[in-house]
């Protein structure tokens, strides 16, 4: 497992949304309900090789996407203060890639981070599981009276 898949591991493990979950390099797919599904992903904003956000996108298995959300790590944890003399102020999270390793740049998201990380995703992917519900309840509905 790469540090990628790691790390969303660390946030999406514990859903109680996204269920038949699946890691690949920088993304975390799995069903919503129904014909729906995610895909989680870490993501660049403008500057290379510096993940400073995840994405997360619903995907129809039978439309295509349907929708998807840009949760940028300042957004959800804020600037964070940091112990390094060279980061007298505050810093924007992100993940980097140098020489081929990935890793957090200074920051190091802790248990309280991650949660809040997931926390995030799942008041987002809880939209359209609301959908999935309904939608199969219809189709069970329509079953019934056929």
């Amino acid at each position: 497992m790469n540090f990628f898949e790691s790390e969303l591991k660390k946030i999406m493990r514990n859903s109680a949304i996204l269920k038949d979950q699946k890691y690949v390099g920088r993304m975390c797919y799995g069903t919503i309900g129904g014909d729906l599904r995610a895909r989680v992903e870490f993501v660049t904003l403008g500057v290379s090789d510096h993940y400073a956000g995840i994405k997360a996108s619903i995907i129809n298995r039978k439309e295509g996407v349907v929708d998807s959300v840009l949760l940028r790590f300042t957004d959800i944890w804020g600037k964070q203060k940091v112990s390094n003399p060279n980061f007298k102020e505050v810093m924007n999270p992100h993940i980097w890639t140098n020489s081929g390793k990935s890793e957090w740049y200074v920051f190091h998201p802790g248990q309280a981070e991650y949660r809040k990380a997931a926390d995030t995703v799942e008041n987002y992917l809880s939209i359209f599981q609301n959908m999935a519900m309904t939608q199969e309840s219809q189709d069970c509905t329509m079953q019934m009276g056929t």
